[in-house]
């Protein structure tokens, strides 16, 4: 996903991550808020991914 998107839209998109990513919390999720770069840090903080796993989730979803 394009990170113009993502920030546009994250109030909408954010228990669209939460259900995809359940290891991030809502603080998570509010400190984020629709930054890319901020979100494939705390997936890869959380389940232990390569950067390049978390892009391409991120980029998926």
């Amino acid at each position: 996903m394009n990170s113009d998107k993502l920030e546009g839209s994250w109030k909408e998109m954010k228990g669209k991550a939460q259900q995809k990513w359940g290891k991030l919390t809502d603080d998570d999720l509010d400190v984020i808020d629709g930054r890319r770069e901020e979100l494939i840090g705390k997936i890869q903080q959380r389940y232990g991914k390569s950067r390049e796993e978390a892009e391409r989730e991120v980029d998926s979803f």
